[in-house]
């Protein structure tokens, strides 16, 4: 304990020595932090040159020696957990999954313990001097907002789901428990995106127009928005790369100067998405250039552009008149408001947060949460014959599909490292113990039966007469000069976060390396060499390039057949480049076997039970990625039906009669229509984090009742969905969909069962008063369980253009068996109004019905229990 004592009095003197040179003698009063954060940060910027206080208008600002104020990079992530550190951090279920918690509480805890974390991981940059480094700042670009419209979108699971409610009271709970609570100094500084109406097609954002009518504007694109910024006092905005209505989101008259500024007061800062002020003039073709673009955006009340290429100009934009000074001035102000806020110009002593030590990575507190986020975000679908939960006693489980052992579909997109991940093989592993048989076995891959069975060469390769590879890395992309670091790895598979430690020289940051070997086979015939990596790669024999993939790739596999000669040498070399974000490579050899579902299930015949675990992956959708697999383009998707690999092992798997259960991985919603009719268990289980595992083999052996509810509507075909590159949201959603969905928005069943009774709502209310709802909720069923009240409007007058039916309002209980609890609702004014055509508020009159239940009026879950309906008339 003494020794822990010591180090942290050490960490304090370094947090307080990195602070003294600045504030010590309190030479200016910006200097001062007694004063006021407005005079401070008025007397600093009036200190500043033209070019001094446009550099700081770029997400690396460098540091300005003269006032001995730190260089920051403002660009952080935070998504589910602290993304692409170095450190080891918790990693939560994706926001897609959260959003299936119905749980405010939850979300609000989860960004609460990322913002420690954050803090905390701040602290170690600042101590060690690398406050100008990437993803180690409190300025994190989260939450995605967005409204999830079109289940094809690759970045959809970033966001809270398709209903505008739950995204603004999910997104409110994030801001609030990142943000913090100190009435001075934020403990982090959120930010929503992506400003406004922006929701793929991931090909196209940064070249498309959209035009929506001002209904679908105010009704659906910036209800969420509008209460992160008036409600939430969310410190910051991204304004997206596409543009709305012919002008660039970031320079949008409308959306930045009329709402967000002007309608909406935002006193905050907003960043431009990740190079969009250049797609003004590379792109949209709406601007000549990018001093007239960096202009513009600064004119609308963009502050900071993320991308340092275009803002540049402002200097040049000012000496041609094109914008004048003191209007760069107003974004420099907002800017170093937010740093000051965040206390980064005060003693550590008076900013509570400056102080968290780094024993909150990881913490006991953190992980618990992690699992019970990832056990509530879980969605039973289907459960005929009460085939789950399974018994703990079975002799043989197999195990089977590309998701059962798959440590990076759990993790998500957006994400940090754990130091423990548990995929669903592991967790059935641990469940069963060693009584059980559990069988594993991958079969397919995503979209294809025929998989590359690896080889162990390691002791095959040779470079200078020792085994393995001879590495080489250079502290560039481009792989020039002497290599800074030179090693024998004995295999490529590597996987660092950006800006993680590599060795004492190196650090995995914008660098390049080279791998060579040399492979000499002990038998002819053919050998199929396999790359997989997030970036640029090479691979020769012999000196010729047989793989180039010389760009950012994510992910993506390539493989090269080589028909050899035994005894011969081959001179093997990769060379690989880190762009943004994480570098991953991983070079394997093999040959291609394809499965044999008879020989698999006859192989398998003693087996007591079948566990699928399939669906999709970020592999495969996210961020504009290059994925070329059949159903999958640029990030996106272009059928939403399952892989038809996957229905066809399930279709062999269920002619032998044993149970199986379908663990499904997905961010967004499936078609899954033969599955829905024919396989008896079906388990959503998102992309759960870091517990994912251990989650799902409680659920499936009971030790859990399931009770995660759809955030998304699960279509049952592709014919269901209209252009993805249409906004208008006619048909589209829970809210517009005319037809019937597979499962529904609020769907999810349990173990359990409950009664909906006493309910209390007044008969007559007046037109733009709120009201008071309650209604007496009873788990009937034998197990404890967590429901999800929700409850609904629905509109019944015909001639309002309005949902047919909107979610108000929501609230996750817990109760044992035999247990009754009173839920109690209180609606504002505001949540019983309509959004008429023109995009203004207005109140019904008449009447209205609202309906209270465990999901949907008209898509009641079979355990779900009963709904009830009220008829309120409106004077």
């Amino acid at each position: 304990m003494r020794e822990h004592n010591d180090l942290k009095k050490l960490f304090l003197a370094i947090l307080l020595c990195s602070f003294c040179g600045f504030a010590g003698a309190q030479e200016y009063p910006f200097q001062d932090y007694k004063l006021p954060f407005e005079k401070r940060v008025d007397d600093l910027v009036s200190r500043l040159s033209l070019d001094e206080k446009v550099m700081q208008m770029l997400n690396s600002a460098p540091a300005i020696p003269r006032f001995k104020i730190p260089a920051y990079d403002w660009w952080n992530e935070t998504l589910h957990g602290v993304a692409r550190t170095p450190f080891k951090v918790t990693v939560f279920p994706q926001a897609i999954a959260m959003a299936a918690t119905f749980n405010p509480s939850a979300l609000y805890k989860m960004a609460d313990y990322s913002a420690l974390e954050g803090r905390a991981i701040y602290n170690k940059a600042l101590a060690l001097g690398r406050t100008n480094e990437r993803y180690l700042g409190l300025t994190y670009w989260t939450p995605n907002i967005n409204i999830f419209r079109d289940p094809r979108w690759g970045r959809g699971q970033e966001t809270y789901g398709e209903d505008p409610y739950l995204t603004g009271t999910l997104g409110d709970a994030f801001v609030r428990g990142l943000q913090g609570d100190d009435p001075k100094y934020l403990k982090a500084a959120a930010c929503a995106k992506h400003y406004a109406v922006h929701s793929g097609p991931e090909p196209l954002r940064h070249v498309f127009n959209t035009t929506v009518s001002a209904f679908d504007l105010w009704d659906t694109y910036l209800p969420a928005f509008e209460k992160l910024v008036t409600q939430s006092k969310v410190a910051g905005v991204m304004c997206a790369y596409n543009a709305f209505q012919g002008q660039p989101c970031c320079a949008n008259d409308l959306l930045m100067t009329d709402i967000l500024r002007r309608k909406w007061n935002f006193k905050g800062y907003v960043t431009s998405d990740c190079w969009a002020i250049d797609d003004f003039y590379k792109n949209h073709k709406t601007h000549p250039n990018a001093a007239s673009a960096a202009a513009d955006a600064v004119f609308h009340g963009t502050d900071l552009d993320c991308g340092t290429e275009a803002y540049k100009a402002l200097i040049t934009a000012v000496k041609t008149g094109i914008i004048k000074e003191k209007d760069i001035d107003v974004s420099v102000k907002r800017l170093f408001m937010i740093r000051f806020r965040l206390g980064m110009f005060d003693p550590p002593s008076m900013v509570k947060y400056a102080n968290t030590p780094a024993t909150v990575l990881e913490n006991s507190e953190h992980k618990a949460h992690a699992l019970k986020m990832a056990r509530e975000s879980m969605v039973l679908l289907r459960n005929e014959s009460h085939t789950l939960p399974l018994k703990k006693n079975l002799r043989k489980i197999v195990v089977l599909g590309p998701n059962a052992d798959n440590s990076i579909s759990v993790l998500g997109n957006y994400n940090g490292i754990p130091s423990k991940i548990t995929t669903v093989l592991a967790g059935i592993r641990e469940k069963v113990g060693q009584q059980t048989n559990v069988v594993y076995q991958q079969a397919i891959s995503f979209t294809n039966d025929t998989l590359l069975s690896y080889l162990d060469l390691d002791n095959e390769y040779r470079i200078n007469g020792v085994q393995g590879f001879k590495s080489e890395y250079f502290n560039n992309t481009t792989l020039e000069g002497e290599p800074v670091l030179t090693r024998t790895e004995p295999r490529i598979e590597n996987n660092w976060q950006e800006g993680e430690k590599i060795a004492d020289k190196l650090t995995a940051n914008h660098f390049s390396a080279r791998y060579s070997t040399t492979f000499k086979p002990s038998a002819s015939g053919s050998i199929t060499f396999e790359l997989n990596a997030d970036d640029g790669y090479r691979f020769m024999i012999n000196g010729k390039n047989v793989i180039d993939a010389w760009s950012r790739n994510r992910w993506g596999a390539k493989t090269y057949k080589l028909e050899t000669v035994k005894d011969s040498v081959y001179n093997l070399v990769v060379e690989y480049w880190q762009g943004e974000g994480s570098a991953n490579i991983r070079f394997k050899a093999g040959t291609f076997v394809k499965t044999d579902f008879n020989a698999l299930t006859k192989s398998h015949a003693d087996a007591d039970a079948f566990v699928f675990v399939g669906g999709i992956s970020p592999q495969l959708e996210g961020e504009e990625m290059k994925v070329d697999y059949p159903g999958f383009s640029g990030g996106d998707r272009t059928s939403i039906m399952l892989p038809a690999v996957q229905t066809a092992l399930m279709k062999s798997l269920k002619e032998t009669g044993k149970p199986i259960v379908f663990v499904m991985m997905t961010g967004s919603a499936i078609a899954i229509p033969w599955e829905a009719e024919n396989i008896p268990a079906i388990l959503n289980a998102w992309y759960g984090g870091q517990a994912t595992g251990e989650a799902v083999a409680d659920i499936l052996f009971g030790d859990y009742s399931p009770s995660g509810r759809l955030p998304v509507t699960f279509y049952a075909s592709d014919q269901d969905l209209g252009d993805f590159s249409d906004y208008s949201m006619s048909n589209r959603t829970y809210r517009y969909f005319k037809g019937k969905p597979l499962y529904g928005f609020g769907y999810g069943l349990s173990y359990s069962s409950f009664l909906y009774e006493k309910c209390v709502a007044p008969a007559v209310l007046k037109a733009g008063k709120g009201m008071e709802i309650s209604v007496q909720v009873s788990n009937k069923g034998s197990v404890k369980s967590d429901e999800v009240v929700q409850l609904y409007q629905l509109n019944n007058q015909k001639s309002i253009k309005s949902a047919a039916k909107a979610l108000k309002g929501f609230k996750r209980i817990s109760l044992e068996p035999g247990e009754s609890k009173l839920v109690k609702f209180s609606l504002k004014a505001n949540d019983l109004a309509y959004v008429d055509q023109n995009g203004s508020k207005q109140f019904y009159k008449g009447s209205i019905t609202l309906a209270i239940g465990g999901s949907q009026p008209d898509e009641l879950a079979a355990n779900s229990g009963n709904i009830i309906k009220k008829v309120i008339r409106v004077n």
